[in-house]
């Protein structure tokens, strides 16, 4: 099921966890809300194709995974992306795009960001060394 131009609701799902990643129509509808405010506009200035690593996680495969407790996954609030050039996607976020968090995960590795339907702080964090360190 296409949720815009570009992105899937197929994609948010996928998890090699083995484990049920059922969605809930709360999740459904922040994950639509999601793409139509961040996602979709990201991918149409960024002009190349953005792939999603992670999306939605159920409580499970959150746990599974290591996720925090309070993740923004499990609520269908955040993706973890990369593209051809990871830094320079999250500069694009970071100056032109509202966001709630953005993390630059392990030098780039891949971009965490996250989108509320309400207040979003801002947020930008950068994870080395095993820790989240508040950048912004």
């Amino acid at each position: 099921m296409k949720i815009s131009k570009n992105f899937t609701i197929q994609e948010f799902l996928v998890t090699n966890t083995g484990l049920s990643n059922q969605l809930t129509s709360e999740a459904l509808a922040n994950i639509e809300y999601l793409a139509k405010k961040l996602l979709q506009p990201l991918r149409d200035d960024y002009g190349k194709p953005i792939r999603i690593t992670s999306g939605y996680r159920s409580v499970d495969v959150n746990k599974a995974v290591g996720g925090s407790p309070t993740s923004q996954h499990t609520k269908g609030e955040a993706v973890d992306i990369v593209a051809d050039d990871n830094k320079a996607l999250f500069d694009l976020i970071k100056s032109n795009f509202e966001f709630d968090q953005l993390i630059n995960e392990n030098n780039y590795s891949w971009i965490h960001v996250s989108y509320v339907n309400g207040k979003n702080r801002g947020e930008i964090l950068e994870f080395k060394n095993g820790k989240y360190i508040k950048i912004k």
